[in-house]
């Protein structure tokens, strides 16, 4: 798993700092559950949190375009897994693309919590249910928000 050097950042006070986030509604459990903890993750930093959902992957980059005009961060959540087509590549490497894209034009982090697996197994294991391994939407959230504030004292 890539949680293996993930680093601990402590001490973060969002308190005045806006953050979208943006999820997908396919494989709604395990993005219902990004969600979820990407919300309470903010809530717990002190961030307001804006919450908006999009059907899949696909529609986020733009969402998280507008978005970016008017929060100091954004969050993009989702789920993607393999099926035995090349529309998989595709849309991972679009959805990648478009948000990198945003945070570099914009000059707004955006936490990339889109989830890109081989399983459905792998995707449960990532989301932060109770068990789970690795909890990508509070660690998406976490990540943009310690950014924000770095680009804030910059």
């Amino acid at each position: 798993m890539s949680k293996e050097g993930l680093p601990e950042v402590s001490s973060i006070d969002a308190t005045g700092l806006t953050v979208g986030v943006v999820t997908s509604m396919w494989n709604e459990e395990i993005c219902a559950q990004l969600h979820r903890r990407a919300i309470e993750t903010g809530a717990q930093l002190g961030a307001k949190v804006l919450d908006y959902r999009v059907v899949g992957a696909l529609e986020l980059p733009v969402v998280v375009q507008k978005l970016a005009e008017t929060c100091d961060a954004v969050v993009a959540l989702g789920c993607v897994i393999r099926g035995g087509t090349p529309h998989f590549d595709y849309v991972c490497d679009s959805v990648t693309q478009g948000l990198t894209r945003i945070a570099l034009d914009s000059g707004k982090p955006v936490g990339n919590g889109v989830l890109t697996t081989e399983t459905e197994q792998q995707a449960i294991d990532r989301a932060g249910f109770e068990g789970s391994v690795e909890d990508k939407g509070a660690e998406a959230m976490t990540a943009a928000l310690h950014t924000a504030l770095l680009l804030r004292s910059l």
